[in-house]
């Protein structure tokens, strides 16, 4: 080969790989384009109801306090002193009570006002006692199979407590203060981050259940139940009965919010929040009549019927009753 040949051959290699980078530059370009397009561009915004309702349960299986406006926090909801089950009764050595073992929990309310909490019930007089009391005892509790702190809200609060349960023992209230450390739902129900961190719910910070649904389940009922029945946090209007359950990723106001479960629901649902009164049976055998999981989710659920559904908190702010829910798509 003489050197044209080896010079015409060096040109020719050169040329083809200049082709080369210069399709696979525009090959790159393109691809960043759709990138960014697909991939990069905002999450899309569906409009799926309204909240109609938001509570807040001060006393974990209290009365509810309803809201027009709430704090929504990592930890559940918050609207000035009030805090979402941040206070639990409990017997001597520290096991929580709640209605399914004290129907006429549900018939109690706690509330503040000027620094002072507020404990009412029927035929009992209403008891203010401070939100802090620093120099109270911290007890060692137990909520479902986990510990968990509280502060011991006295003596007085205990004799109140005792007198209206009239249950032949001593009953006492702690209260959460944010420097004790959490429950970790992930513990009990594996669905859950392990980073999730909750006081004295069940098993997370906010719970979400849409009228539809309730009016669904009254259908089927021979007495009517209501919302109050179920103990959500969020309820929510213009929508059909158990969208909700298709509502992966929602966004309200600024919050949003990721489901991670259905509410399995027992026996407290028996218990009447207008009466304290434990039926052990409606609504929750009718639920169990069409509301059942999947065989694949058995191991999740068991023979609990499903109604509302689990959210976790991924951005905290302010939820309003008025404000449209949109359900997000990624």
């Amino acid at each position: 080969m003489n050197l044209v040949d080896v010079l015409r051959n060096a040109f020719t290699f050169i040329y083809k790989k200049a082709q080369l980078w210069a399709v696979g530059g525009g090959i790159t370009v393109v691809a960043l384009g759709l990138g960014y397009k697909f991939l990069l561009r905002p999450d899309k915004l569906n409009r799926v109801g309204v909240v109609s309702q938001l509570l807040i349960h001060p006393l974990k299986s209290g009365r509810a306090v309803s809201v027009a406006l709430a704090e929504c926090q990592l930890i559940g909801l918050k609207y000035g002193e009030l805090r979402d089950r941040h206070w639990l009764v409990i017997t001597e050595d520290g096991h929580m009570v709640t209605g399914r073992q004290e129907p006429r929990l549900v018939l109690v309310s706690l509330t503040s006002k000027g620094g002072q909490m507020c404990l009412n019930g029927p035929d009992m007089e209403q008891l203010r006692f401070p939100v802090l009391q620093p120099d109270n005892p911290i007890i060692n509790c137990r909520v479902f199979s986990s510990d968990i702190q509280g502060r011991d809200c006295g003596d007085e609060v205990s004799n109140w407590l005792t007198s209206y349960l009239a249950a032949g023992k001593t009953f006492r209230l702690v209260h959460f203060e944010p420097h004790m450390k959490p429950r970790r739902p992930a513990e009990t129900e594996s669905l859950y981050p392990q980073r999730e961190k909750i006081a004295y719910p069940d098993c997370g910070p906010i719970m979400l259940l849409s009228e539809a649904s309730v009016k669904d389940l009254n259908s089927r009922l021979e007495n009517d139940v209501t919302v109050a029945r179920f103990r959500p946090n969020v309820i929510v209007s213009s929508c059909e009965a158990f969208d909700e359950d298709s509502w992966e990723d929602i966004q309200i106001g600024d919050v949003r919010m990721h489901r991670v479960m259905a509410c399995g629901r027992c026996i407290f649902t028996t218990v009447d929040p207008e009466t304290g009164v434990i039926s052990r049976k409606q609504p929750l055998e009718t639920l169990k009549n069409y509301r059942l999981c999947d065989e694949a989710e058995k191991h999740i659920y068991k023979t609990s019927p499903l109604f509302g559904q689990m959210y976790t908190v991924s951005k905290t702010g302010i939820l309003q009753v008025g404000d449209v829910v949109y359900k997000i798509s990624h």
